[in-house]
């Protein structure tokens, strides 16, 4: 049973220890089922002490009922024979009720009853035996089984334990990214829980527990465990779960977990972004633009802006491992220095290179020679295409000549 809170009156009268406590209050000392008794026969036994009395009467029955309890004579109080007090359930919920049995090995025992400042009911009686339901707990109560053997008072108290589940349970928000193998504080926040002594805290990673520790007094309470973020916890989720382990009360192992929140982790390199352009171009000429940066995890979620001044241009992103690589197309419609930027963003780190083009003019002369030599090159292919079609005709007339006048063999040398 837990918490017996089974204590003498008088500890230092020389009063036996408690002996074992009896089992469920189902049958008495005597062997007899327990058995609702009729109220008249109650009535005289409960009001031996009302339970309605003023508090301020109250405290004052108790005081006279410890003090002449104390000032009996050694070996007077109840002579050999002690009072047991046993609970069911030994803990409840706020508003419940308790079913006591006060019970003493005493063949004449009488007048047992119970002293609380609940509400109480008798629910049955036997040899040496009497139960009580009390009702409406709302807190953690001490109360009094007392009654008389061979005429000589004999007094056990008790306590009944509130048990509550946690109105909180929450894993304190994590920074939107973490670095890698930086030390993560998980914080668990927790408020309400009762009995404290029962109530734990856990951390875990996905069911992967993590930490453990008792829940300590106080509102509210702080769990706290410290872990080294690696790439395996990038996109794990992490929460915290309260037990309150009321087995050995035969009430049950009670859970209540948060809601998981998930880190994102990442790892950027020291070194800037290696961009590569030309270093001179020429207006209204497009030229290719690359930025790479090696060391970036996760390179997929990286944020890369490439500009050329205030002109954003449009990159293609590629990653391949923890490689970033950006490519566009620029150019420039003014002559002069003109800077590309290149900029790495990734939990809330950024990484920047800058590099100058030299945009110039287009060159007149080199214009007109690639014009001149268009030129050229037009009359050539023309020229060689009518050099072809007057071959082809002329080939086709001769064909033609022969084919209007033949003649015969002997003709032909009689005309030589």
């Amino acid at each position: 049973m837990w918490d017996q809170g089974l204590t003498e009156v008088c500890p230092l009268r020389g009063l036996p220890e408690p002996s074992t406590p009896l089992g469920p209050p189902t049958r008495n000392p005597g062997g007899d089922r327990v058995s609702p008794a009729p109220p008249q026969d109650w009535t005289r036994m409960a009001t031996m002490v009302p339970s309605w009395l003023p508090s301020g009467a109250y405290w004052i029955f108790l005081i006279s009922l410890l003090l002449v309890a104390c000032l009996l004579p050694p070996g007077a109080q109840g002579q050999e024979f002690q009072m047991r007090v046993e609970l069911q359930p030994p803990a409840v919920l706020p508003g419940e009720s308790v079913l006591v049995n006060c019970s003493t090995d005493c063949l004449h025992a009488k007048l047992i009853s119970v002293e609380t400042y609940l509400l109480w009911e008798p629910v049955g009686s036997g040899r040496g035996w009497a139960a009580f339901q009390l009702n409406n707990v709302t807190g953690d109560t001490q109360f009094f089984c007392f009654g008389l053997c061979d005429d000589f008072q004999i007094v056990r108290s008790s306590n009944i334990t509130i048990y509550r589940f946690p109105e909180r349970v929450e894993l304190a928000p994590l920074p939107p990214w973490h670095p890698l193998d930086k030390p993560l504080l998980l914080s668990c926040l927790l408020s309400g829980g009762a009995p404290r002594a029962h109530l734990t805290v856990a951390l875990f990673k996905g069911e992967e527990e993590l930490g453990r520790q008792p829940a300590a007094k106080g509102e509210p309470t702080e769990v706290t465990v410290t872990v080294s973020a690696s790439r395996d916890d990038h996109g794990a989720n992490f929460s915290c779960r309260t037990e309150l382990d009321l087995r050995s009360q035969g009430l049950g192992l009670f859970q209540n977990s948060s809601a998981p929140r998930k880190l994102q982790t990442f790892a950027m390199p020291v070194t800037p972004p290696r961009l590569v352009v030309p270093q001179f171009s020429e207006v209204e000429t497009l030229w290719p633009v690359e930025c790479t940066l090696d060391g970036v995890f996760p390179a997929s979620e990286a944020q890369v802006q490439l500009a050329l001044g205030n002109q954003s241009l449009n990159p293609a992103v590629v990653s391949h491992g923890d490689r970033l690589t950006a490519t566009a197309t620029a150019k420039a419609e003014q002559k002069g220095a003109h800077e590309i930027v290149c900029n790495v963003t990734l939990g809330g780190k950024t990484l920047e290179t800058r590099e100058n083009v030299t945009i110039q003019s287009q060159n007149p002369l080199a214009i007109t020679i690639s014009l001149g030599v268009l030129a050229i090159l037009g009359l050539v292919i023309i020229a060689a295409a009518l050099m072809c079609v007057f071959r082809v005709q002329k080939q086709s007339d001769t064909y033609q000549v022969n084919q209007t006048s033949p003649r015969q063999p002997k003709e032909a040398a009689a005309a030589e």
